[in-house]
């Protein structure tokens, strides 16, 4: 994000904050930053700079609560961005427009997405995504957003009607997903399926089915390649990340220079995918057990 942040046009590094000031002047220093950016060794006090703080808000840990979530976001005047960053490249535009062709793809019939990498011990032991009381949802909430993220998009944002875990989901002791699935269905036979895992070699697929089309991609989520992806065509010459921070920006700049109303359309699809992680999350718990998708 740093480094995107320094790529974008019209975005500028102001602060670094981690959990102790030792890792945020370390990250600083390891990253050739210039003594302008600030260290903090708390996302507190990088809240509180009065540089930074009026274009952010605080935002609640990540949580299988969506309901608290939602509310939380009720109440802010202020708008974050979701780290889906897929989503500001070129080349999705291009797969939708095929998508969207009747003569070509056709109608939509299932989606399957597969996000997985074979994490290291002291990986499985530290990261933060295996502790509950720092990301409670695990190989979920890290990679199986995009999965989810991705299924969703395929299907103009409609959520499904049901959720159902797959059998064989792995925990750690602490109660925190390792590895799981889970299928989709809506109601008119729809169906879609998900794989997230920390246990599986380096996966980043996804196959769109429709009557007439098959749409695949092998790295839908991070290109292989920065400049190049499956899908070739004329544009800007930056990585995703950095056309991310570009329009978060862009949508943060319009709001304070010329009192635009925040863009919706970015919390609603971020609401939906924490919706049905919410059911898949619930699903386990529930020995597999179908849980209805309510809005």
């Amino acid at each position: 994000m740093a480094r995107a942040i320094s790529l974008a046009p019209n975005a500028n590094l102001s602060a670094v904050g981690s959990r102790t000031p030792e890792k945020a002047k370390r990250f600083a220093a390891e990253n050739g930053f210039p003594e302008t950016v600030k260290t903090y060794g708390s996302y507190e006090a990088v809240l509180d700079d009065p540089n930074v703080a009026q274009c952010t808000c605080r935002s609640p840990r990540p949580s299988t609560h969506g309901g608290r979530w939602r509310r939380r976001r009720r109440r802010s005047t202020l708008w974050t961005g979701a780290c889906g960053m897929w989503m500001h490249h070129p080349r999705l535009h291009k797969m939708k427009e095929l998508l969207s062709n009747p003569h070509l793809f056709g109608q939509l019939k299932s989606v399957h997405s597969i996000f997985t990498f074979l994490a290291d011990s002291d990986y499985l032991e530290n990261n933060i995504r295996v502790k509950p009381d720092l990301d409670g949802l695990g190989a979920l909430g890290d990679i199986g957003w995009y999965c989810v993220r991705i299924i969703l998009w395929a299907a103009d944002y409609e959520l499904p009607k049901t959720v159902t875990a797959l059998p064989g989901a792995v925990l750690n002791k602490a109660g925190v997903i390792l590895s799981c699935g889970a299928s989709l269905l809506w109601e008119d036979g729809r169906l879609a399926t998900l794989e997230c895992s920390f246990l599986a070699n380096l996966t980043m697929d996804v196959t769109v089915l429709g009557t007439k089309g098959t749409l695949h991609v092998n790295d839908f989520n991070i290109p292989f390649d920065e400049t190049s992806a499956s899908f070739k065509f004329a544009t800007e010459d930056l990585p995703q990340e950095a056309l991310m921070i570009k329009e978060f920006a862009t949508l943060v700049g319009s709001i304070r220079d010329s009192s635009s109303k925040p863009d919706k359309k970015w919390p609603t699809i971020t609401r939906k995918t924490q919706l049905v992680m919410d059911a898949v999350k619930l699903s386990v718990e529930n020995g597999c057990a179908p849980v209805n998708v309510v809005n």
